[in-house]
């Protein structure tokens, strides 16, 4: 099969998830009504309403937030030259979900600039203090040390959050679902004024392809052809807490998109950057709506937190990389 081909397949089941996040839920929806829903509207139709004002927006920031984590989780994983780098294990999220939950214990965060701002400045601590610590002592990071960083950070901004959640036990019941991970409850008016950013981090992602493939190659061979290797992991740097802090802001910690769609992506795909960003973005969007769909279906009326689907997901594949890896160091 053709790398077209098989991206295209990828984009087609995108769209099967997509319509499958508009039909199933609580109430089940005929294809026919979400199509009249979509095109033509009655306000007066309950079943028009659930689709345009709940699950429409349901399914594109699931759509947004699992393109983001996954290309994210990509970056990282060729910044660091590390298998098991991800936003969620390397402290990301956590520096983000962190930033928003202290500043909206004491601030009220009722913009979705400064939620937007407030977690990219987490994600950026949070990943430029694992960097730094990896990097202790020694020009370049090891992947042993970058790992055990990240688990550091991760492990120390989550107790921060939540004994900024003791303390404050007025905001305790309303962030927990939120903290969990969850696409449900979001509106649109939420997600569009960070779509710029999203798209301009996307962007530059993908403009950064060639280059990375190159830095892939080695530190010596990359500045040897003229690469600016230290402009080049900034910019991939810049990227990731676009990417990743947004995510975060809009669905709170969603973890294991960004380390399981890489290695299924490189596989299935290629492992050049030029089809592996693109093929992150449909994966991992795919992956998210499906789970999202599988979150709200498994227990009905209830529903689980699909940060939870996902982690049932990626915690048997992170425990099978780290094995392998141990085993091959």
């Amino acid at each position: 099969m053709t790398r077209t081909f098989v991206l295209f397949s990828g984009v087609i089941l995108l769209l099967v998830a997509c319509g499958a996040s508009l039909m199933y839920g609580q109430t089940t929806i005929a294809l026919s009504v979400v199509f009249k829903a979509l095109f033509y509207p009655d306000p007066q139709q309950i079943d028009h309403i659930l689709v345009t004002t709940t699950r429409l927006s349901r399914t594109c920031i699931a759509v947004v937030v699992g393109a983001s984590l996954a290309v994210a989780g990509a970056l990282m994983q060729a910044l660091t030259r590390n298998p098991l780098a991800s936003p969620g294990i390397f402290g990301v999220n956590a520096g983000a979900m962190f930033f928003i939950v202290l500043l909206a214990a004491w601030l009220p965060l009722s913009s979705s600039f400064s939620l937007t701002w407030t977690a990219y400045a987490g994600a950026a601590v949070a990943g430029g203090l694992v960097y730094f610590l990896g990097t202790l002592g020694n020009s370049r990071a090891s992947q042993l040390r970058i790992v055990l960083a990240g688990a550091a950070i991760t492990a120390l901004f989550t107790a921060f959050t939540q004994a900024t959640l003791v303390v404050n036990q007025d905001g305790l019941d309303s962030m927990l679902f939120w903290l969990a991970g969850s696409v449900s409850g979001r509106s649109l008016a939420l997600l569009l004024p960070m779509l710029p950013w999203f798209a301009a981090a996307m962007s530059l992602s993908l403009l950064l392809a060639r280059h990375i493939n190159i830095l892939a190659a080695g530190e010596e061979v990359a500045k040897g052809l003229g690469q600016r290797t230290g402009l080049i992991r900034a910019l991939m740097g810049l990227c990731v807490v676009g990417l990743a802090g947004g995510a975060v802001a809009i669905a709170g910690n969603i973890g294991f998109i960004g380390l399981i769609v890489p290695h299924m992506v490189r596989r299935l795909l290629s492992t050049d950057h030029r089809w592996l960003l693109p093929g992150c973005a449909v994966l991992g969007a795919t992956l998210l709506v499906l789970s999202d769909v599988v979150a709200r279906l498994l227990i009905q009326p209830q529903e689980i937190p699909v940060g939870a689907m996902t982690a049932l997901l990626g915690a048997p594949l992170f425990i099978y990389l780290a094995r392998k890896g141990m085993r091959h160091g």
